[in-house]
């Protein structure tokens, strides 16, 4: 059922990748996607060095199937997080934030795959050039950090399609059976699904971090940080105030002064909705109920054969 390019790169059963969400992706998430047939990342941005390597270990513990690592380059720690990986020879290793060419022969000469998540198509296919095996390619619905084109996954996605040759993963607004089925329309070879994953059983946030994903409605969410990267998160008291300051022309610095440092992870795992960063995608106003991991991905994929067969008998009237 929906076998794909991705899948046979990957070894996994489903095309169907979960996104590297800092203070969310942790073992208990990670494995439980990987069990249910698709491919669980561990957000490499949220943990040290020995954090990450721990947190391989206690995937390994719960299940022997394929996972992935996510690496922001931007990030210090960015060398050794995918040194971490390579020497517990995590079998694929996302990277974002940055130039993949950076890290892609270390991580092909470790036997690893190499995927990169990429806001424009003109980034995805320097990626490409850079030989990573697959791209991600995330529109400005997605949650959390955005690119600054602020391009959305619809007119995204078949652009770069058009622009690589390699498989392309979409992300971005990408939450059911409906979004799963489309993005595969679009030309692309699977999905990278975040929001709906962190609204979870198995995710690590807390869970008043959780209701506020299940209590967000389509206009719930904002893009604040555009003078110096793009995030999109819930509105909230924290959000309203850089929105405010960056309406009365704060510089870059003003604004990092504003957000401060563990914002993320005073709303993640202290439960702060109202001066922490809720990062969460347009697509949390479709979300009504934490699940299994396991439940999204069969929901996921046994909704869209559904839809798929309702599709046909359209196309024949």
């Amino acid at each position: 059922m929906f076998r794909t390019k991705i899948c046979d790169l990957l070894g996994i059963e489903y095309p169907i990748i979960q996104g590297g969400m800092v203070w969310v992706s942790y073992h208990a998430l990670c494995a439980a996607v990987s069990e249910a047939g698709g491919l669980g990342t561990l957000a490499g941005g949220s943990m040290t060095p020995d954090e990450l390597r721990e947190e391989i270990r206690l995937v390994r513990e719960r299940t022997a199937k394929p996972f992935a690592v996510n690496v922001p380059i931007i990030m210090p720690a960015s060398e050794d997080l995918v040194r971490v990986a390579i020497e517990e020879k995590v079998p694929v290793l996302t990277t974002s934030a940055g130039n993949p060419a950076r890290f892609t022969e270390q991580i092909h000469e470790a036997g690893l795959k190499a995927i990169h998540v990429s806001p424009s198509a003109t980034l995805a296919e320097r990626a490409w050039q850079a030989g990573v095996d697959a791209v991600v390619a995330e529109g400005i619905e997605a949650g959390g950090h955005d690119g600054f084109d602020e391009i959305t996954t619809m007119a995204l996605v078949p652009q770069v399609v058009e622009k690589v040759d390699i498989p392309v993963v979409a992300a971005g607004g990408i939450a059911d059976a409906r979004g799963f089925l489309a993005a595969l329309a679009l030309g692309a070879h699977g999905v990278q699904v975040g929001t709906r994953f962190a609204a979870t059983h198995e995710a690590y946030c807390c869970d008043k971090f959780k209701q506020a994903i299940l209590e967000a409605a389509d206009t719930s969410t904002v893009v604040t940080g555009r003078s110096f990267g793009p995030t999109r998160c819930i509105r909230n008291r924290l959000a309203e105030t850089i929105l405010e300051a960056e309406r009365n022309g704060a510089s870059a610095s003003e604004l990092l002064e504003i957000i401060g440092t563990g914002r993320s992870r005073a709303a993640s795992l202290q439960g702060d909705v109202e001066h922490g960063t809720i990062y969460c995608g347009q697509i949390a106003g479709l979300i009504g109920e934490l699940k299994s991991a396991g439940q999204v991905i069969r929901e996921i994929t046994e909704g869209a054969a559904e839809l798929l067969g309702s599709l046909h008998e359209t196309a024949r009237r």
